[in-house]
């Protein structure tokens, strides 16, 4: 079979059954064991148990003095101070009736106080602390008051921001078990692109826009970046490139080369290493060229080479791939939302479509002059817009489903 024929045989599908496909075929990547400090972002794959209980003591919850409240409520505002207890230090001896401890924020309490006054309503005299109000509440933190040992306190799925941070050190767990995240190379390929900075040099280049662009998705969603390449319009370019990555790569992203004319020669490249096409071609608008397939184990996703086409599927179907092998689940990238058009609409056409829009509120603009090789358009878009094919023609107020770009 030759490769242009292999390549024949992934026909043009619809945009519902392209995701179906890749959901199907994108699966957990295992897990590891990592240390806190580097498990920021990743996703857990097991339960956060708490090591300890939080607080570990009875402590207060303010500077002041630790008394007994049945002293307060006989009458006593004059206290003989036995001492302090500072956050950090000894648990204190027992409390007398009628005695008072200085005590800082987090300091353990004495056996057998129960309540701390904040310091601006006491006044020292001598070795004496005179109450001037007993204030409102106990300011005491019991034990296990916000977790206890044994406690879950994160469930599996859940991403580690600075606030699942906090809690788990406070928990005194070392560190956490994380699905393993996909290696993402990212490789572009065409005769005219250079680095961005370089352009001006040759008249007939234009800078690589891409590059920068894709791996920054696929990091957002969970990737681990492996690398990017950049490959001339020859075959041996492209197989080189392409070769080079896989024996470190999970997903294997090409940029251009996602098309049907002469010179878009990437699948053909990729054919004699293995690939099995499971698409080639989704009748959707933007990104008819997007193609899906796998050497191995590693995914291959081509993105078509027009700056809004390829962001346009990358955010489609890129960023679930990554969701679904690092943990969170295909389904967690596309959380789509309803915003009411501000313009009327036309009729769908042929294709599925995903316009780039602004939303305003509770409703969304879609942009004009919609082009998949514009680029200055993403700057204002915030969400991709839906409209499936045939779909009738609606006034403005028309409800429409949004996914966050």
């Amino acid at each position: 079979m030759t490769a242009a024929t292999s390549i024949a045989c992934a026909a043009t599908i619809g945009f519902d059954e392209a995701q179906a496909i890749v959901r199907k075929s994108c699966v957990p990547l295992g897990f590891e064991f990592v240390p806190l400090g580097k498990a920021g972002r990743r996703v857990l794959a097991r339960d956060v148990v708490a090591g300890i209980d939080s607080p570990r003591r009875d402590c207060a919850a303010m500077d002041g003095y630790a008394v007994h409240s049945r002293d307060l409520a006989q009458g006593v505002f004059r206290f003989r101070l036995s001492g302090e207890s500072g956050a950090g230090g000894p648990l204190p001896v027992p409390l007398p009736p009628g005695t008072a401890v200085r005590i800082s924020t987090g300091a353990p309490m004495p056996p057998g106080a129960d309540r701390v006054v904040m310091r601006e309503y006491a006044m020292i005299g001598g070795k004496h602390v005179i109450l001037t109000d007993r204030g409102g509440k106990g300011h005491v933190r019991r034990r296990g008051d916000d977790f206890a040992r044994g406690q879950t306190l994160l469930t599996a799925g859940t991403r580690m921001d600075a606030r699942a941070m906090v809690v788990t050190a406070a928990a005194d767990v070392e560190g956490v078990t994380v699905w393993r995240r996909p290696r993402v190379h990212v490789m572009t390929n065409g005769d005219e692109l250079v680095e961005p900075g370089k352009a001006a040099m040759q008249a007939d280049t234009v800078p690589d826009s891409l590059s920068e662009a894709l791996t920054l998705i696929a990091r957002q969603w969970g990737g681990k970046l492996t690398g990017m390449s950049r490959a001339t319009d020859r075959i041996d370019s492209l197989r080189d490139a392409a070769q080079a990555a896989l024996s470190e790569t999970d997903i294997l992203v090409l940029a251009g080369g996602a098309s049907h004319g002469h010179r878009d020669l990437a699948r053909a490249a990729l054919l004699p290493l293995g690939l099995r096409l499971a698409f080639a071609g989704v009748a959707m608008k933007p990104g008819k060229p997007l193609w899906y397939g796998r050497i191995g184990r590693t995914h291959i996703l081509g993105l078509p080479g027009n700056p809004t086409a390829a962001l346009t599927t990358a955010r489609l179907f890129l960023a679930p791939m990554i969701a679904a092998m690092s943990g969170p689940g295909f389904a967690s990238a596309l959380r789509w939302s309803s915003h009411a058009s501000s313009l009327a609409l036309e009729e769908g056409g042929d294709r599925d479509q995903f316009l780039c829009g602004v939303t305003q509120g509770n409703t969304v603009r879609t942009i004009e002059r919609q082009q998949a090789s514009a680029q200055m358009m993403l700057a204002q878009a915030d969400v991709l817009v839906e409209r499936r094919a045939g779909v009738p023609a609606g006034p403005a107020g028309s409800v429409l489903q949004c996914l966050r770009f």
